[in-house]
C-alpha cells in the first residue's frame, strides 16, 4: 500500500527521473537518504519498474505517428506477437477489449514507411488507422 508520501515521490519521478534524492527530499520534507531507502523499497517492490528517457520523434526524423487498430484473422495470435517483437515501428502495443485484437502506436519516418509496414501488417489481419495530429497530454 502506498502512502501520501510515496505517491508524491512517485509523481515527482515520472516528470523528472533525473532528480536527485536530496532535491526530492526538499519537495516532500525528507532527508534524501530516507528518500533512497523509499525509492529503492519501490523498487524492489515492483511499484517502479525502470527508467526511460523520453524524446520527439520528430526531431529525431520520424514524422509520422499513427494508432493502429489490428483485427486478427486468425484465433492464434503468437505468429503475431512475434511480428510485434521485429517491427521496429511499433512503439507501444497493447492488447484491448471492445473494438479490435491490439491497438498499435506506430512512429515512422513518413507515409510511404507507414505504408510498408502495414502492407506487412496485413499478413496478420486487417486493420484502421488513426493519425496523431498533436500531442496535448
Amino acid at each position: 500500500m502506498l502512502d501520501q508520501t510515496d505517491k508524491d515521490i512517485l509523481r515527482l519521478l515520472k516528470q523528472n527521473a533525473r532528480l536527485q534524492w536530496r532535491e526530492i527530499g526538499e519537495q516532500v520534507h525528507m532527508t534524501g537518504q530516507a528518500v533512497g531507502a523509499r525509492i529503492r523499497k519501490l523498487e524492489d517492490t515492483g511499484v517502479i519498474q525502470g527508467y526511460t528517457v523520453m524524446s520527439d520523434p520528430a526531431k529525431q526524423g520520424m514524422a509520422v505517428q499513427a494508432l493502429v487498430t489490428v483485427f486478427l484473422k486468425s484465433w492464434d495470435h503468437q505468429p503475431f506477437l512475434r511480428y510485434l517483437q521485429q517491427e521496429e515501428s511499433v512503439s507501444e502495443a497493447h492488447r484491448v477489449s471492445g473494438e479490435g485484437c491490439y491497438q498499435l502506436r506506430v512512429i515512422v519516418e513518413d507515409t510511404d514507411a507507414l505504408n510498408a509496414m502495414l502492407d506487412r501488417l496485413l499478413e496478420h489481419g486487417n486493420y484502421r488507422v488513426n493519425m496523431l495530429l498533436g500531442r496535448i497530454k
